[in-house]
């Protein structure tokens, strides 16, 4: 198989007349999201080519010390994405968002790099790849699952005021809200594994094709790659919300909801 064709910078440039399409779509249905779109894209190509540039750097001076800041940074990053998005939650729950996503995380990565890659967790050709693909997952799940929760909250709040009178305690209440929100997050997930290999070919395995790497090796890699995202998406809003909605009740009994 030959390798991956280069795409010059001119032929690069024509891939943005697409996103006229998407701007007359947007124009047509009234959609007043010109300004997002313009922002998203030059901000995806501003950040894409600058992490181009220092992974270019990383992997022709390959050390463990760049390999540790550059995974830092990407979780880090993740972290910060999501709390932004939930400004009011109060810091335990906070804490336990951060906590999760970190420790699952570096878990998962670790185990998929030495357990299933078989290569030394410093590796950055290895880590740092993986290691975007896990946290980018774990960090849509985790917002995801927070929104959803907080959405639920919020629209059961005279529900658990009346059971709450009643003498229910608030773990009971609030426990089946965590299990439902979960269930919303690990979904999308869930529903790509079931039409991977047909409805499409995901991005991991295409570009493993398209850089000459035999299709039956892209496979394994995708299908542990995807077990990898499914159980990091799982483990870290599991750990956010279990441990983030015990910080929403005092010992009395009582709710703060997310303030």
């Amino acid at each position: 198989m030959s390798g991956i064709v280069s795409i010059s910078i001119q032929r690069f440039f024509v891939i943005y007349l697409l996103l006229s399409i998407v701007l007359v779509i947007m124009k047509k249905s009234n959609i007043d999201q010109t300004r997002l779109l313009f922002v998203a894209s030059m901000r995806m190509t501003v950040q894409l080519v600058i992490a181009g540039f220092i992974l270019t750097y990383i992997l022709k001076n390959p050390h463990p010390a760049f390999t540790i800041g550059y995974l830092v940074a990407m979780i880090a990053f993740a972290i910060h994405r999501v709390l932004s998005k939930n400004k009011e939650l109060n810091l335990r729950f906070k804490i336990a968002i951060g906590a999760s996503l970190s420790v699952s995380g570096i878990a998962v990565v670790l185990f998929f790099v030495i357990a299933i890659v078989n290569q030394n967790i410093f590796n950055p050709q290895y880590t740092i790849p993986l290691s975007g693909m896990i946290s980018g997952n774990a960090m849509t799940g985790v917002n995801l699952g927070t929104k959803t929760f907080r959405e639920i909250v919020d629209s059961e709040r005279s529900k658990i005021e009346t059971l709450l009178n009643f003498g229910a305690k608030p773990q009971h209440i609030l426990l089946p809200f965590v299990n439902q929100a979960l269930e919303t997050a690990i979904l999308p997930t869930l529903n790509s594994m079931v039409g991977m290999g047909i409805v499409s070919l995901p991005g991991m395995m295409t570009g493993q094709i398209l850089s000459g790497t035999l299709p039956t090796t892209a496979i394994l890699y995708q299908i542990a790659i995807m077990i990898a995202i499914c159980t990091v998406v799982c483990l870290s809003v599991f750990g956010s919300l279990y441990f983030g909605y015990q910080t929403l009740y005092n010992n009395r009994n009582q709710i703060n909801y997310l303030l």
